[in-house]
């Protein structure tokens, strides 16, 4: 049977997910450095069982989308079926590393000033005081979920899938052949 018109129907629906989850990103402000927005990609795919639409990105995707619960602060996000949920991630004995929390602060230009540098007792290297406290929050604290994923993937669910059997349909269509 010819599947052409549901696999633009599924194609389509991809694109509406990475569109959205896109703009999501850059309404979010969490668009820093645009690895994550040019990451997300989308693949629909022929299996045995019919076609499958999967979606990629970053693996760090994931906790933004998600969110990461603190030591003392239970994160919530937004499913895609519009249920609110408990994070799957938690910090529990370690915080983000002071390194990656440094580079952070520079791309986002909020470096303190008169805070100075103090030396990491494990590595050697300077670190920043204010990147050490931001990463203690954080720990405490957590990452609030953004759901810029979750959102388009309920939408995309609805708008799309009360039209889908419409494309099915029409592919049967076409496969039937007369017989006279």
């Amino acid at each position: 049977m010819d599947t052409a018109n549901l696999e633009r129907y599924l194609d389509s629906f991809g694109k509406y997910v990475v569109q959205q989850s896109r703009a999501n990103l850059t309404k979010g402000k969490k668009n820093v450095d645009k690895s994550l927005y040019n990451s997300i990609k989308f693949e629909v795919e022929n299996t045995p069982d019919g076609f499958s639409v999967k979606f990629y990105m970053d693996s760090y995707g994931t906790f933004v989308d998600k969110g990461v619960s603190g030591n003392k602060k239970i994160q919530e996000f937004v499913t895609w079926d519009n249920r609110k949920v408990e994070s799957p991630f938690k910090y529990r004995s370690k915080g983000p590393p002071i390194d990656i929390i440094s580079k952070w602060i520079k791309k986002r230009g909020i470096a303190p000033k008169g805070l100075g540098k103090a030396r990491s007792k494990r590595t050697g290297k300077f670190i920043s005081p204010f990147a050490y406290l931001v990463s203690r929050k954080i720990k405490r604290d957590g990452i609030k979920g953004i759901s810029f994923f979750q959102r388009p993937l309920g939408l995309g669910l609805k708008k799309f899938g009360a039209e889908m059997l419409g494309a099915v349909k029409e592919d049967i269509i076409n496969s039937l052949t007369t017989v006279k």
